[in-house]
């Protein structure tokens, strides 16, 4: 297949006025052998020259007739007959892995390849799965299937993610079909869970019955179906062409299907998609106001519903060009919070959405996937200049941008009614991962009452549909299983989150999931040791590399993987998770990281002002102060331990026999006794009150 690229506009980089840029507006399809289709796609009118920096693709002078650069990825879309080949060559050869170009094209279908990279010799390769769940919602006959297929073809785990899906680790390549083939037959899907197109849709995992929730999880469900690719790619490679698609809505066929604005690939099997699909992940949150539980400023689109003094919906307010991933020390990259396009109409929503992936989709660099973000289209062009490019293929002005309450994290953890007379129960999960006597009980739980879940975007869990009745086994099963009210958990480890990391994500540079237990214990440590109280928290979130999947550009401390054993620290987000964090320091040793620490939480408590959080402290104080007071740290000045310490040991024997214990677990024998107190503590409460 042979593909050109639409017109373009020539201009010049300020700062390099050697370099000429050029942006990309389209693919036309010149013909396909596989396909025997034609595809064309009609360029915008908008050609205006005007300064571009970060969107368009680097050309030679202006008297060369090669078409621009493409990244290698581009080749692979453009020979692949959809996505299709040579990946479904690749999975039924003998050997444990797939080549490079299928190794691209198996992130469309969900799922990545991966190989142990704590072994060493041979490479040990894997598959990690993604499902696709728009707003979190996993059906009771789901759950049940991935439990078994975690302990049949995988690590014997599941994965709670940041986007509300699972990820099951460890398949190997001679199970794909099967475990991808249960999958689909089972009320689930990893279509595009992966890949260069739109990913899972976040919205508020809590499952409330008012108009405003109803309609975000409607309109989530709505903008998933609208843009799930149609090339049936997905349903040949893994269950022989059979089609397993439940109905959909007719305001989605029909804003699918409409091209009365130039947005769509005509006879195309991807109407919106076309051979290439988008140039880099794409990925879209939807809320009621107030509620900032999906992180709605980090994401490629962010949608918020508007409803009148009646709680009616009546419209969206719309954020566009938010997005996480960088790569270090190239200050080309870089994380960005989403700004305020407009507002729409409801009616209208999906078609504003379509017309925004348009945008990307024609103007999105192609050339250096560093850059292919949308963030990064927007953020050369300007807001206003997007919007117009935009209109264009909405057809529409958008309205002003309607004023908004503050917004809040919500966790939805702990007991809540639903609003129909059902209750609902959100348990905190340490970075997600389900698993040993946790997995064992979720799964009785779940499969005994016959519930439907839900995946919060903080890796939590929320079991749906609680008769009252239900309440009091159910939650002295869950404290059994440690899976304990909120009170009774750390209030440090109710916030925080970690990506994956080691052994099996290929991009990983230091520890993250691993690495974050002791972490928290040490910062505890260091809250005990400079005097902050038990519910003082600080949200801490932990990445192995700078790809940002845990969103640590908008922790209060986030703690980004930056080499063997190292982290670069970043500063200066907020518990609601609206303000962007920045980097204060570069490559801190692991086993160094009380140094920095201690004087932040030291002073933090010294000069906070009253409710401050730790990230608006750090920001008012700012960056230069912090570190002189980080480099003339030179320790806590000790103060006799409060009584109740003294008195928490009764003799010295005990004491010495805890420490022995605490030693073994990396906490003190003060930690470890509050720690078993608490729990029991709470076994008694979960059992009588619960």
């Amino acid at each position: 297949m042979t593909t050109s690229f639409g017109s373009a506009t020539s201009t010049v980089i300020p700062n390099d006025p050697k370099i000429r840029m050029q942006s990309f507006t389209g693919l036309k399809s010149l013909h396909s052998i596989a396909l025997a289709r034609n595809h064309r796609v009609f360029p915008l009118p908008f050609s205006t020259p005007s300064v571009i920096t970060a969107v368009s693709t680097p050309v030679k002078p202006e008297t060369s007739t090669t078409e621009p650069k493409r990244s290698k990825v581009e080749i692979f879309k453009e020979q692949s007959n959809f996505i299709r080949y040579p990946l479904n060559e690749e999975i039924l050869t003998d050997t444990p892995n797939i080549n490079e170009a299928a190794t691209q094209l198996i992130k469309f279908h969900g799922s990545y390849q991966q190989y142990n990279r704590d072994e060493r010799g041979t490479r040990s390769y894997s598959f990690m799965l993604r499902t696709k769940n728009p707003g979190g919602k996993v059906p009771n006959q789901l759950y049940l299937t991935m439990d078994d297929l975690a302990d049949q073809f995988g690590i014997g785990t599941l994965r709670l993610t940041t986007r509300q899906t699972f990820q099951l680790h460890g398949v190997l390549k001679k199970n794909l079909k099967t475990v991808m083939s249960t999958i689909i037959k089972n009320m689930g899907s990893t279509l595009g869970a992966c890949g260069d197109l739109n990913r899972n849709v976040l919205a508020p995992a809590a499952p409330l019955m008012t108009k405003e929730y109803l309609f975000a999880q409607e309109t989530a469900d709505n903008i998933a179906a609208l843009l799930t690719p149609q090339s049936g790619f997905y349903y040949d490679v893994w269950v022989d062409g059979e089609r397993f698609m439940t109905s959909e809505p007719p305001e989605v066929v029909k804003a699918r299907n409409d091209n009365s604005h130039k947005t769509n690939f005509p006879d195309s099997p991807e109407p919106i998609y076309g051979t290439q699909f988008l140039p880099r992940k794409f990925k879209i949150a939807v809320t009621v106001p107030t509620d900032n539980s999906v992180d709605i400023l980090t994401n490629d689109i962010g949608v918020v519903v508007v409803s009148d003094d009646n709680g009616e919906p009546q419209g969206f307010n719309i954020y566009v060009g938010g997005g996480m991933g960088r790569t270090h020390r190239m200050e080309a990259t870089f994380p960005r919070l989403g700004e305020p396009l407009g507002y729409v109409p409801k009616e209208d929503i999906l078609y504003a959405i379509k017309a925004i992936v348009a945008t990307q989709r024609d103007h999105g660099r192609r050339d250096d996937r560093r850059y292919s973000r949308m963030k990064y289209l927007i953020s050369s062009w300007g807001i206003e200049k997007f919007k117009t490019v935009v209109e264009q293929y909405y057809g529409k002005k958008f309205g002003p941008f309607r004023e908004l309450p503050e917004w809040e994290f919500k966790s939805y953890l702990g007991w809540h009614e639903q609003g129909d007379g059902a209750l609902f129960c959100g348990l905190h999960v340490d970075n997600g991962r389900v698993g040993g006597k946790m997995k064992k009980t979720l799964r009785e739980v779940i499969e005994k009452y016959n519930l439907n879940v839900r995946i919060t975007p903080n890796q939590n869990i929320i079991l749906c549909d609680i008769r009252s009745a239900w309440r009091r086994p159910i939650t002295t099963v869950l404290a059994q299983a440690g899976l304990l009210h909120p009170k009774y958990v750390d209030p440090l480890n109710l916030t925080a989150m970690a990506c994956p990391a080691f052994p099996l994500c290929p991009l990983a540079i230091t520890e993250a999931e691993r690495g974050i237990p002791d972490i928290l214990k040490r910062v505890r440590s260091v809250f005990e040791k400079v005097g902050l109280k038990y519910n003082d928290s600080v949200v801490i979130r932990i990445t192995g590399c700078p790809n940002g999947c845990a969103r640590p550009y908008m922790a209060e401390l986030g703690l980004v993987g930056d080499g063997p054993n190292s982290y670069q620290i970043w500063l200066g987000g907020t518990p609601n998770q609206t303000q962007l964090a920045r980097s204060f320091m570069d490559k801190v040793k692991v086993q160094d990281l009380e140094n920095v620490f201690e004087p932040l939480f030291y002073y933090w408590k010294q000069k906070r002002q009253p409710k401050e959080s730790f990230g608006d402290f750090t920001a008012r104080i700012g960056f230069e102060k912090l570190k002189e007071l980080v480099d003339k740290w030179e320790g806590v000045v000790q103060t006799p331990p409060a009584r109740y310490n003294l008195k928490l040991f009764a003799d010295k024997e005990t004491y010495e026999v805890m420490d022995e214990l605490a030693k073994l677990q990396n906490k003190s024998a003060h930690q470890l006794a509050i720690e078993v107190i608490r729990n029991f503590v709470a076994s008694q409460q979960n059992g009588k009150s619960e």
